[in-house]
């Protein structure tokens, strides 16, 4: 008889996995469970909001020797954001075992960090960055790792932090496991199999077969650049709204901020040059519904999981389809229901309309009347503007 996905997992976690609600693994949850499992090297490509975290996060909790107290798997995550957002889940799945986990990241105070190192983590989440500068101290042991994970692995190959990822890797035992996890294609993916001298596996979840888009609504509004401001203050008005909303760049985001500030749009920024402090107290503005729109750069969005996020706003329409896809998964994850609105031109809805053949989803035209999206042909008056 087959096992069931629950069935692989301790009764621990499979009390956790009930008590969240869940149902039936998600699409790339099923596709990785036996390889990572199995300890092969994977790259995983998997649309956003489709379960990533918990596809390699279960099984590798299941493999820990809670007996034995040295680190042995490693999480690098590109954003503060992000190593935040895993380790919470890791914390909420190990709950009830004696497995320990810990997080470390930049701007941190590094003495605090330190300290955490005296619970003898055997689950570590971090920013590259500071997980180097921790080896390099010596403070770091990585002589047991088994797996190291690279959430948003695209971003980890990147120029940025590719020759930091490379060291992390290479002070780890040639025979650890190397698990690659991301929403858009890897452009170079050949440096994983030049860290670990090993072939990687890759299983890829189609968009279309991924739960993301079975709950989410894609809307467009046909509008010139100069309209959007207003439009963005419509969609702040409608009820219940809880939206990000992504800018191209930080000019234009700061320019399209104080145009909201001065109409008394509750609306917050998300961008990369933002200390600690001021990226946390624009999420929790969101997360409490101080703030009606998070105004977002691609970059500082990476990995974001905003609970209740009810909008996603392509402001500047996105460069291709990875980009649709990486930053509409913002809303309507794991089978919540979501909106996500595109502001575009005459010229940009062929564009659009080649996303929507590709996906196999409708993108539908619509136009805001008092308070709502309504079918472009409901409530035309001649002489009125399309999005009045």
């Amino acid at each position: 008889m087959k096992k069931t996905f629950l069935s692989n997992f301790n009764p621990n976690t499979q009390t956790i996995w009930k008590q969240s609600g869940f149902t039936h693994p998600t699409d790339v949850q099923e596709a990785v469970l036996n390889a990572v499992l199995d300890r092969e090297d994977i790259i995983a490509k998997s649309p956003t909001g489709t379960g990533k975290t918990l596809a390699y996060l279960l099984p590798l909790i299941e493999k820990i020797d809670e007996e034995n107290s040295s680190i042995q798997t490693v999480i690098l995550a590109p954003s503060r954001e992000l190593v935040m957002q895993i380790y919470q889940e890791a914390q909420k799945w190990t709950n009830g075992t004696n497995i320990r986990t810990a997080s470390f990241v930049g701007g941190a105070n590094i003495k605090r960090q330190l300290e955490k190192l005296k619970t003898r983590p055997q689950i570590v989440v971090g920013s590259p960055g500071r997980i180097l500068e921790l080896i390099k101290l010596k403070k770091l042991k990585m002589h047991e790792v088994q797996s190291i994970v690279l959430d948003e692995g695209d971003q980890l190959l990147n120029e940025e932090h590719l020759n930091t990822v490379r060291t992390i890797v290479k002070s780890t035992m040639n025979d650890r496991q190397l698990l690659l996890f991301s929403a858009t294609s890897i452009k170079e993916p050949d440096q994983i199999k030049a860290m670990t001298g090993r072939a990687p596996k890759f299983i890829t979840v189609e968009q279309i077969q991924s739960q993301t888009v079975d709950r989410t609504d894609h809307l467009y509004l046909l509008c010139e650049p100069r309209d959007r401001a207003k439009l963005l203050q419509k969609i702040a008005a409608m009820k219940k709204v809880k939206a990000l909303v992504f800018v191209r760049d930080r000019g234009n985001m700061n320019v399209l901020y104080e145009k909201l500030k001065y109409e008394k749009v509750p609306v917050g920024l998300l961008h990369s040059d933002l200390n600690k402090r001021e990226r946390e107290q624009a999420l929790t503005s969101l997360r409490k519904g101080e703030i009606t729109l998070l105004l977002a750069t691609d970059i500082a969005a990476r990995g974001l999981d905003i609970e209740g996020l009810t909008h996603v706003i392509h402001y500047d329409f996105p460069i291709d389809l990875d980009q649709y896809i990486h930053r509409s998964g913002r809303t309507g994850r794991m089978g919540k229901t979501g909106t996500v609105v595109s502001f575009v031109t005459p010229r940009q809805e062929r564009e659009l309309k080649k996303f929507a053949k590709k996906l196999k989803l409708p993108i539908q035209l619509r136009r805001i009347y008092k308070g709502n999206f309504v079918e472009t042909t409901q409530h035309k008056k001649k002489g009125k503007k399309k999005n009045d």
